[in-house]
């Protein structure tokens, strides 16, 4: 898949004369993913718990809705814009959680319920017009970059943390009598982690910096991770999805713990 990708990444830049390759069009393209790559940091453990939801799309389209009424039409400030979406956003989460998880309705139908009336309901409230512009405070949010030296500090300290993170894991399975890798490639791993993250950093920088949904969807992705492998929740959705039956004679409350999956 990666041999595939980079492949594709060369005969792109080949055919337009290296403008694909460019800093302004990483920074585009990335500022562009960002945004699914933030849903997907959610869709991850869906469907690590053997669901599915096919109403996130819809779902983000009918918040950015709210928000963008509760800014331009509303002319509420952006801490509380951002705090009733993110509640209203729990709560429809909740919403089709319950319905999975209490009601055993399976999450296809659900949630494909879910996502024809997310966008009708959008529809609805927007009456099909488009809502802006929005504040600058709002803007910011999807439209600012980092300046290069606050670009590198992140980078350099995210980096820090990422390393020790790693060893302090490896030290722990060592002390357990775990298996654990080599150091040589813990270490190469982790030198080309930082030329790579240090490399986008810098050739993000060669155009107007990082963009900060790309800043967001990092921030986004280290907590998944952490709670992917460092919590008793993680834990309880690998199992669920392993074997629902042996993780409810586990004791697991597997209603509770769906629920919480989609709510988040």
């Amino acid at each position: 898949m990666i041999a595939a990708i980079i492949v594709i990444m060369l005969f792109f830049t080949w055919m337009t004369d290296g403008s694909y390759l460019s800093a302004r069009n990483v920074s585009n393209l990335l500022r562009q993913t960002a945004i699914t790559g933030i849903l997907a940091v959610g869709m991850v453990f869906v469907i690590i718990s053997a669901e599915i939801d096919l109403s996130v799309g819809s779902m983000m389209g009918l918040l950015g809705g709210v928000a963008a009424i509760f800014d331009v039409w509303l002319g509420w400030p952006l801490p509380l814009t951002v705090a009733v979406t993110l509640v209203l956003g729990l709560v429809l989460g909740a919403w089709n959680g319950w319905w999975v998880a209490y009601r055993k309705v399976p999450s296809f139908i659900v949630t494909l319920a879910g996502m024809l009336a997310f966008r009708g309901i959008l529809i609805g409230i927007t009456n099909g017009t488009t809502v802006s512009p929005t504040s600058a405070a709002m803007s910011q949010i999807g439209q600012s970059y980092l300046s290069d030296s606050i670009g590198f500090t992140i980078g350099v300290i995210g980096l820090l943390a990422f390393v020790a993170w790693q060893w302090r894991g490896r030290m722990r399975r060592q002390a357990l009598g775990l298996a654990s890798p080599a150091s040589t490639s813990v270490v190469g791993r982790q030198a080309l982690t930082a030329v790579i993250v240090l490399g986008a950093i810098w050739l993000l920088n060669d155009y107007r910096g990082v963009p900060t949904p790309v800043l967001l969807l990092a921030l986004l992705l280290l907590a998944g991770m952490f709670m992917a492998t460092r919590t008793a929740f993680g834990r309880r959705i690998y199992a669920i999805g392993g074997n629902l039956e042996a993780a409810r004679l586990s004791g697991i409350n597997v209603e509770r713990t769906k629920l919480a999956v989609f709510r988040h």
